[in-house]
């Protein structure tokens, strides 16, 4: 039973996780998140804390509907653990510092003026392109942290 609750916990809390980093998410807190002092974390703090809300709209539909057997506990603790991952990520310093001690710092960089091969019109001006190398390190980062949350969410 273990396995097909983890399947619908973390599908639940992927779509969750789209809608809440690309609907939900205000433009002011994606260009401001990432700033250093107060500004920076309440605007991490309100992002995860619609995210989370986004994430647990979406599960409870999912648990009640298929009649999960689902611990308050569990559910908790399991977003509680992608929260604060997610805002921990979300600083952007500390996935750059990630990236760097992984070697991953030229991936990071792709898609970006500061990436030896970065985007460029015919014109020789930077071009519009969908995404860089830090948003699917962002991204991937995130996934292995629902992983992590719909296992708990599933087991305890």
């Amino acid at each position: 039973m273990h396995a097909s609750v983890f399947a619908a916990v973390f599908i639940a809390l992927w779509v969750g996780h789209s809608v809440g980093d690309h609907w939900v998410q205000t433009s002011h807190q994606s260009c401001t998140k990432g700033l250093p002092g107060w500004t920076g974390r309440l605007a991490a703090a309100c992002h995860v804390a619609t995210l989370t809300v986004t994430k647990a709209a979406l599960l409870a539909p999912v648990g009640v509907l298929l009649g999960l057997d689902l611990s308050v506990t569990g559910v908790v603790v399991g977003l509680l653990v992608d929260a604060v991952s997610h805002g921990w990520a979300d600083r952007r310093s500390t996935l750059a510092w990630l990236a760097r001690v992984t070697g991953q710092s030229e991936f990071y960089s792709l898609g970006t003026g500061t990436h030896p091969a970065h985007p460029v019109t015919a014109a020789g001006t930077p071009s519009a392109h969908l995404g860089t190398g830090a948003y699917a390190l962002d991204q991937s980062f995130h996934h292995v942290w629902l992983l992590v949350a719909a296992l708990i969410i599933a087991t305890v």
